[in-house]
């Protein structure tokens, strides 16, 4: 439930502790979503400035040299900074999927890269601060390809964004790849990439890609979701 509600107010939520045990809270656009997920989910009135209450809740966080964060924060001296504006669309990149891609790609060889279902292009616009190159990141949904090139422009990185649809179209060819996306398209991409290596993400610790021709290398868990590098068999 959890994780549908996240979904559901990608763009931030309130996570407190009540007499009832955890609450989270979503407001304006994203309030509504979840209010037609969840028909018994209360309802109530907020105080003036709620609009503004999201930005608390996007935190910068640092992965290995990388910090990640939104720009109205200072990223700390020294690191490869990635300013993600989380808009209405997209987090900034603190999620633990996210975190996870990154701690995974950071120890790979690098090389060319393909991030499949960019979304905000956090992925691919780390990769190439992390010195990977080509990257290329592709999306079937017009708003995360708008947003993959805004954000790569204002990183100053060289990205080559896309728009296409991964279960049909052909893919881009590269020596990684990275998927933080939802565990049965990952299932259905593994035959169709010839990558090397294959970075995945965006399930839980209880569930992990089925997939013939690969074999596991690393698995990390945090916040009860995984992370997994994979290698050509």
């Amino acid at each position: 439930m959890r994780a549908q509600f996240v979904e559901l107010a990608a763009e931030g939520f309130e996570e407190r502790e009540s007499a009832e045990g955890l609450e989270l809270a979503a407001y304006g656009e994203a309030a509504e979503r979840v209010r037609a997920a969840f028909p018994a989910a209360r309802v109530t009135e907020v105080e003036a400035g709620w609009e503004d209450r999201w930005r608390r809740f996007h935190r910068g966080v640092a992965v290995g040299p990388v910090w990640v964060g939104p720009p109205w924060e200072r990223p700390p001296a020294g690191t490869l900074a990635v300013e993600i504006d989380p808009g209405r669309a997209f987090g900034t990149g603190a999620h633990p999927t996210t975190r996870l891609c990154l701690e995974l790609l950071i120890g790979l060889p690098r090389g060319s890269l393909l991030d499949i279902g960019c979304g905000s292009g956090v992925l691919a616009i780390a990769a190439a601060r992390l010195g990977f190159g080509p990257v290329v990141a592709v999306d079937m949904e017009d708003a995360a390809v708008a947003a993959t090139r805004a954000n790569a422009l204002a990183n100053g990185a060289a990205v080559d964004v896309r728009r296409l649809d991964a279960l049909a179209d052909e893919l881009p060819r590269a020596e990684i790849a990275v998927a933080n996306i939802a565990l049965d398209v990952i299932q259905a991409l593994v035959p169709r990439m010839a990558a090397e290596w294959l970075v995945t993400s965006g399930y839980l610790v209880g569930e992990s890609p089925r997939a013939d021709g690969v074999r596991l290398l690393e698995r990390r868990e945090l916040d009860g979701w995984a992370g997994e590098l994979y290698a050509r068999s």
